[in-house]
């Protein structure tokens, strides 16, 4: 074959084309080791779900948009027990979820005495299992800083009288003890005022749902909070509003959909279509238009 004459400026030029090309298949190849390692994770897991299996506790395997999302996010699927059972977008900065995200499956259950927090937000290399506080400090060898500079503790809520542990994803939609003590973890708590969670929030998620969820064959829900600008003496923050919004498939193949939100200083739910709470939420977040459900869900 005869030999091609290049220049010394061609020489130079193919020398830094091809240097550059592998660099390009260098960064490509790490970029797809790290997402691989990245889905290695069971709990902590890529943006938005992405890739995970917590996708199947979503309509349609669609979560929210973004503009619930806040800067220091961190999608967990929310593993017990090596299994999991519910989806939370978690708001590091502020230490509360956003939202949490399950299958409605009322039953009966015994509630967890003990609650857990989640050693991934610390270090994705831990387990991806949720844990009692007391494993991770002892046998994880994790620092009460450590730990509360990822999360809420139980120390957060220590002589609160005013507010308790309020749970996005409730034991009172579960249908197994497995099932309900997976929601005993602090990522699915926040501060709800006390006569709201014993009251008209419990009236809801025990009397209201149960009534709006009749022949309903899958249940899809997503109950969140909205950042408020008080916190707990711990730094803890106090959500201004606590909201909740279903998507079901009906027995006989319709889709209904609804939701609800309620002040977190009155004992008062008020009820919507899931386009109204989609309207406030958008006004509350400010962050753009909320869409909590797949487009098939009814609006109205």
């Amino acid at each position: 074959m005869e030999e091609i004459y290049l220049s010394p400026k061609c020489k130079d030029f193919h020398r830094s084309a091809t240097a550059l090309q592998v660099k390009s298949m260098m960064l490509l190849l790490l970029q797809v080791l790290a997402s691989c390692l990245w889905l290695g994770h069971g709990e902590v897991v890529r943006a938005n779900f992405s890739g995970s299996q917590c996708l199947q506790f979503f309509f349609n395997g669609t979560p929210p948009n973004g503009a619930l999302t806040p800067r220091n996010a961190s999608w967990i699927c929310q593993s017990y027990q090596d299994k999991y059972y519910f989806a939370t977008l978690y708001n590091s900065s502020l230490r509360i979820p956003v939202y949490s995200a399950y299958l409605y499956k009322p039953g009966k259950a015994t509630r967890c005495s003990q609650w857990m927090v989640e050693p991934q937000l610390v270090n994705r290399s831990l387990t991806k299992n949720m844990k009692k506080e007391s494993y991770v400090k002892s046998v994880l060898n994790i620092t009460v800083k450590e730990l509360n500079g990822s999360q809420a503790v139980s120390e957060d809520y220590k002589n609160q009288t005013g507010f308790h542990r309020g749970h996005l994803y409730p034991c009172n939609h579960t249908d197994s003890n497995d099932r309900c003590n997976s929601t005993s973890t602090l990522t699915n708590a926040v501060p709800q005022n006390k006569t709201l969670n014993q009251g008209a929030w419990k009236t809801y998620e025990l009397i209201t749902m149960k009534n709006k969820a009749q022949n309903c064959s899958s249940t899809y829900v997503v109950t969140g909070a909205v950042p408020g600008k008080s916190k707990l003496p711990r730094g803890l923050n106090i959500p201004s509003h606590i909201w909740s919004s279903a998507c079901c498939k009906t027995t006989s193949n319709t889709i209904r959909a609804w939701g609800v939100i309620a002040e977190n200083t009155k004992n008062a739910v008020q009820e919507l279509s899931l386009g109204q709470l989609e309207d406030k939420l958008t006004d509350l977040y400010g962050r753009g238009n909320v869409y909590l459900f797949h487009s098939s869900c009814p609006r109205q």
